[in-house]
């Protein structure tokens, strides 16, 4: 048979011959009590969503750094690149705890051939992206603006690499060990490994996106920029030759670039709606809120992508998928069925509500603590995020198991699409929950 990007983590047992229970509710992962499996969720989620609250605040503090009010396209640019870090890092966490899960990183050697593979596939994957997603807010800002000078182009390439690529290189290695980590600690690292990936993952980026444009507008010669773009692009020939001796990832090297494209650019356009709503003086504090509502959405649904995803890879075959999903025509059957998924739907949508009452108070507390969220935008801001987060799981569930179902493999794919897409309605609802805040005349606290 010929390789395909499936067969990798699938268990030995495919190709012994032997039959395994194919039943939604268990799988090869650890089995987990429903109390163990909210324990395990809880703990990173809300240490991811306290590094969103971080990223909001710091977000807020440096809109009006000069680099910002002169090169306006980076707030195009924010969506775009912390979007495509989390990307790349959940696809790793998801491809890495399926492997841990299905054993294939017992043997020393695999191991990190698996991890060698994937962290050089990553870097690849960072500088290409990290270039088209500055190419694409130079595209959308001349759209928008009519012009765009050819400075601004260079600082946009420059940061956007460069912050994709350090970010990517610090991210990757952190997360290997919390999924070796934590397989060695009898956690289930589908629970931990996703939202980890996020927790201070997007202060980190959006800290060095920061400091490097403002140090490439105040001290940098075009020159030094130019050189720069170049030592980033003369790594490429490095990645692809590591990444392309692995089996594992020479595969992803030819066919993993589509989600991860496809998603830039519809992160991209999330960034487009935030880059407007932001020069509007009636939406004020809404750059705020926005890393929190799309970092939890994306958090969440990567967490139950990947479950369902290790599921598929233990327990069928490519193009098999259990008899209930074979359609998507009723979205509630994501949350109402007696399997593992099922329930792990449920508290993940429980979630939301706690979940985001505790970081609109941190983010208020961490502002100075003089004022409270007035009671219409609690309302309007979670109805937003819930609405987001049950739509990301439903089509988090039809997706996988149609991706599964064509023979390709929903790490890889499916995280993408769903970050993107998070990036995009929690943009877009948040956006409309202000403009119905600004209709009403509600200021936002009391």
């Amino acid at each position: 048979l010929p390789y395909s990007e499936t067969d990798s983590l699938i268990p030995n047992e495919f190709y012994s011959g032997s039959t395994r229970e194919k039943d939604d509710g268990h799988s090869g992962a650890p089995s987990e009590s429903l109390c163990s499996m909210v324990l395990q969720i809880l703990v990173p989620f809300l240490l991811a969503g306290l590094g969103t609250v971080s990223a909001g605040i710091l977000l807020d503090l440096v809109q009006n750094w000069d680099v910002f009010q002169e090169i306006t396209e980076i707030f195009i640019l924010v969506p775009a690149v912390l979007g495509m870090k989390g990307n790349l890092e959940m696809t790793l966490a998801s491809r890495l705890s399926t492997a841990a899960n299905a054993g294939k990183m017992e043997s020393t050697r695999e191991k990190w051939m698996l991890i060698v593979g994937n962290l050089a596939l990553k870097q690849l994957q960072a500088t290409v992206l990290g270039l088209l997603a500055s190419l694409m807010a130079t595209v959308l800002g001349w759209m928008t603006e009519g012009k765009m000078p050819f400075n601004h182009i260079v600082l946009l390439c420059s940061t956007s690499v460069s912050t994709a690529f350090v970010a990517s290189l610090l991210q990757g290695v952190v997360m290997v060990g919390v999924i070796i980590g934590s397989k060695r600690m009898g956690i289930n690292p589908d629970n931990v490994a996703t939202p980890m990936a996020a927790s201070f993952g997007d202060l980190i980026t959006l800290a060095l996106m920061t400091n490097n444009s403002d140090f490439c507008l105040i001290y940098l010669y075009p020159y030094v920029l130019y050189l720069l773009d170049l030592l980033y692009l003369c790594l490429i020939p490095v990645w692809v030759s590591v990444s392309s001796k692995r089996p594992a990832t020479n595969i992803l090297l030819r066919s993993g670039w589509e989600p991860i494209i496809t998603a830039m650019v519809i992160s991209s356009i999330g960034g487009l709606i935030l880059d407007k709503t932001v020069s509007d003086p009636n939406l004020a504090g809404i750059i705020v809120y926005a890393p929190v509502i799309n970092g939890v959405g994306g958090n969440l649904v990567s967490i139950q992508s990947s479950r369902i995803s290790t599921n598929l890879h233990l327990n069928y075959s490519p193009g098999e998928v259990p008899a209930d999903r074979r359609n998507c025509h009723n979205p509630f059957h994501t949350f109402f069925g007696s399997g593992t998924n099922h329930r792990s739907a449920k508290v993940l949508l429980l979630l939301v509500i706690p979940g985001q009452l505790i970081f609109v108070h941190a983010i208020h507390v961490m502002k100075g603590g003089h004022t409270l969220p007035s009671p219409p935008f609690v309302v309007v801001f979670l109805s937003a995020s819930l609405i987001q987060v049950f739509s990301l799981l439903c089509i988090a569930d039809c997706m996988v198991h149609c991706l599964w179902r064509k023979g390709k493999d929903p790490d890889s794919y499916s995280i993408p699409y769903l970050t993107a897409l998070g990036d995009l309605l929690g943009t877009a609802l948040l956006s409309l929950a202000f403009l119905m805040l600004w209709c009403i005349g509600d200021s936002g606290s009391v």
